[in-house]
């Protein structure tokens, strides 16, 4: 059987749990594939085939003694460089940390192993995680396999830039303020950001910077069809007690009427007519399976929540992981930290986490009325690569239109972006929002939203 790396990963875990194509042969169709168009795009910076084939080896002799080896049975998939995996150094994309080797694994890279899943490699960020753009001065840039002229996205950008080139079926990524949706949307595929404690994470080897209720970071899978995304959610959101954010809300909940609201410009976001295009397009596909489609002025607020957001984000701690930027030398971490003083410094955490009580009550209850919202996941078409460092203006142009993606974490809701087509070779898509713990009605909407149109498909990298 040819081309392994470009089936789902159902129909993979479906061909080994079968024993049509061993978890091996899976497993070396991976690495051959990473080697084939890896160093193109720099997705991967660290991996060992030989412990990748002994994980391999270790799923197929399970099956040979009868035993079920979960829903990622031999399946191989991607992880972040900032997340604990044992053994390997917790990057998170700086020189400073190239040495910190996790001597555990993050309770993630742990649901994935009890799930089956064979992790193939670990995927860039931009140092700290901080930007839409992924490159670093210890593991390089990370280009886009649609157009390396345009941003992977960031943080995850070595993530859809895998998933997109078909070097693994499933990506694990980090969202704080878009870091999984970005890069799904810009490199043409799909990512969810599920609903802050629905899934466990934990780094021993970083314990100085909590992943819990202040910056509101998650992790997430980014996949080729929202199938994939549905089964990896389930994968890594089993229970693990290392995260006391944790919570053990049910995959399905209530059910509700298929209503949909549409807002083609939330809160004064401007978006560019591509975009605009994209949602419209997306609602139709939704109304043809049956949703209710209601177009709606504007959305409950997104400017203040993004605001506060960055706050909770840069501005805890600012001249601390200042500090620490200014000692990596990352410029693009120092653009960010810098560009966004005025708006972070000084920090009142009390008043951010008063206001966001306020402001998390009114978006629930816009969700009692509504299973999901459609907007726009950028106000933009992927960026020109590094965008963000040009000059104040191309910096202040890029905050801007990524305001859908910074406000949703605040109120811990789960977004799923949804890859729609291409502009050209540009990818474009559409963000799904719900209600707490509601990825299921998102997803339910993804999937409608990914029938109405072309199947995204694992792409050779473009020259």
């Amino acid at each position: 059987m040819q081309d392994l790396w470009r089936l789902s990963a159902a129909e993979m875990a479906s061909l080994i749990r079968s024993k049509k194509v061993s978890a091996r042969e899976a497993a070396t169709a991976a690495l051959a594939r990473l080697d084939a168009v890896n160093p193109k795009i720099n997705a991967v910076v660290d991996h060992r085939p030989e412990d990748v084939l002994a994980q391999a080896s270790a799923i197929d002799a399970a099956i040979a003694r009868g035993e079920d080896t979960g829903p990622l049975g031999g399946v191989p998939v991607t992880v972040k460089v900032n997340i604990d995996q044992e053994g390997f150094a917790t990057t998170n994309g700086l020189k400073l940390q190239r040495d910190t080797i996790a001597k555990s694994n993050s309770p993630v890279i742990d649901n994935l192993h009890k799930a089956g899943a064979v992790i193939l490699g670990r995927t860039n960020c931009p140092a700290f995680s901080y930007r839409w753009f992924t490159t670093n001065l210890i593991h390089g840039d990370t280009k886009n396999p649609r157009d390396p002229s345009i941003t992977p996205g960031g943080s995850s950008g070595g993530a859809g830039a895998a998933v997109a080139a078909g070097i693994g079926h499933i990506a694990h990524g980090t969202d704080i303020a878009g870091s999984i949706r970005y890069p799904a949307y810009a490199c043409g595929v799909h990512g969810l950001r599920p609903t802050l404690g629905r899934i466990a994470a934990f780094n021993a080897a970083l314990p100085d910077r909590p992943i819990g209720p202040q910056i509101s970071a998650v992790s997430g899978p980014l996949a080729r069809t929202i199938g994939d995304i549905r089964i990896a959610l389930a994968a890594m959101s089993a229970k693990d007690y290392r995260d006391p954010w944790w919570v053990p809300a049910p995959l399905e909940g209530p059910a509700m009427p298929k209503r949909v609201a549409m807002c083609l410009n939330p809160d004064g976001l401007d978006p560019v007519p591509e975009v605009r295009a994209a949602v419209a397009d997306a609602g139709k596909r939704l109304e043809r399976a049956g949703w209710i489609v209601e177009e709606i002025a504007n959305t409950p607020p997104l400017r203040e929540p993004a605001d506060l957001q960055t706050k909770l984000w840069l501005g805890d701690g600012y001249e601390a992981q200042l500090e620490a930027a200014e000692r990596e030398g990352d410029p693009g971490a120092l653009t960010c930290l810098r560009g966004n003083r005025a708006k972070v410094h000084p920090f009142d955490l009390s008043k951010a986490l008063t206001r966001r009580a306020t402001l998390t009550r009114e978006w629930l209850a816009f969700f009692e009325n509504y299973a999901v919202l459609l907007m726009p996941v950028s106000g933009e078409l992927p960026f020109p690569d590094q965008l963000d460092r040009k000059d104040e203006a191309s910096f202040a142009r890029v905050w801007h239109a990524q305001l859908p993606q910074i406000a949703i974490p605040f109120m811990g809701l789960p977004g799923l972006t949804v890859s729609t087509g291409l502009v050209g070779r540009i990818p474009v898509g559409v963000q799904l929002v719900s209600g707490r713990y509601r990825e299921d009605l998102c997803l339910a909407a993804g999937e409608a939203v990914e029938a109405g149109g072309t199947p995204a498909a694992a792409i050779d990298p473009a020259g």
